[in-house]
């Protein structure tokens, strides 16, 4: 079976956030896509099925299943628009999170993702011990986001990863209006292998739908300020959905050549 390593928001290889992607003519048992996915070791591995005019995606950690990956679908994204259907223009995926879609526009491909409710619950001491500094502001959706004085501030973060666990959410999130973008990110992820997030698709779901509102910007532009970066565009459009567009570049190609068709325990 081919394989695709492709870093995702970044035009550069060796930044933005890496995943592997597997576009397959039958679904594989969960625990070889399972057993693939902690063998590649990278925070997402996409598995992707053609099932009539749309693809059904599932997105796998070393560990588990996730419910919605941003990076890994844009991944999937940039190999079937490049190598499966190069005269398309636009990729409609069934998800475990519902129906997604990607369109190509220009070096940019734009993902249609769901928001989620933001909540704004009081800042706590544990939350101050948790990441190392105090926020001024904590925001719960699916992720807990955390907004912070400056981008020095978030930029300089050396959070305690035991202490985040014992926070609510999914992944959690510091940022900060930024510079040169209208704000800054980072993503901390100690529940999988891969303790930060180098670019998190599905946090910005939130991060910038947060950022909207407070800048009252239609367009917010987004950095997520990992040791590997990477940029986003980030547009909400209303009805609870969010456009994020980003840049791909292809890694590395390989072929699987393990016997698949066995089970692997």
């Amino acid at each position: 079976m081919k394989q695709y390593i492709i870093d995702a928001f970044t035009d550069k290889p060796f930044h933005g956030n890496p995943a592997a992607v597997c576009v397959t003519d039958r679904w594989l048992p969960d625990e070889t896509m399972q057993a693939i996915a902690a063998e590649n070791n990278l925070a997402e591995t996409a598995f992707v099925v053609k099932e009539g005019d749309r693809y059904r995606i599932r997105w796998f950690t070393p560990m588990t299943e996730e419910e919605l990956c941003g990076h890994a679908t844009l991944a999937a994204s940039f190999v079937i628009l490049s190598y499966y259907e190069p005269d398309a223009d636009e990729v409609r995926y069934t998800s475990i999170s519902g129906e997604l879609s990607v369109k190509r526009r220009g070096d940019l491909f734009e993902l249609n993702f769901p928001t989620y409710e933001l909540l704004e619950i009081p800042v706590t001491d544990e939350m101050e011990r948790a990441y190392g500094a105090r926020p001024e502001k904590a925001i719960l959706g699916l992720d807990l986001n955390c907004v912070f004085e400056n981008e020095a501030v978030v930029r300089g973060l050396n959070p305690d990863y035991t202490l985040l666990k014992t926070l609510p959410g999914r992944i959690w999130n510091a940022t900060a209006r930024g510079k040169e973008y209208d704000c800054i990110s980072r993503s901390f992820t100690p529940e999988i292998t891969v303790p930060e997030d180098p670019v998190c698709g599905s946090a910005h779901c939130q991060i910038a739908d947060y950022w909207a509102g407070v800048l009252g910007k239609r367009i917010i532009r987004a950095y997520q300020a990992s040791a590997r970066g990477g940029a986003l565009e980030c547009e909400p459009l209303g009805n609870g959905r969010i456009a994020l567009r980003g840049k791909a570049v292809l890694f590395a190609v390989s072929e699987i050549a393990a016997p698949l068709s066995e089970r692997t325990e």
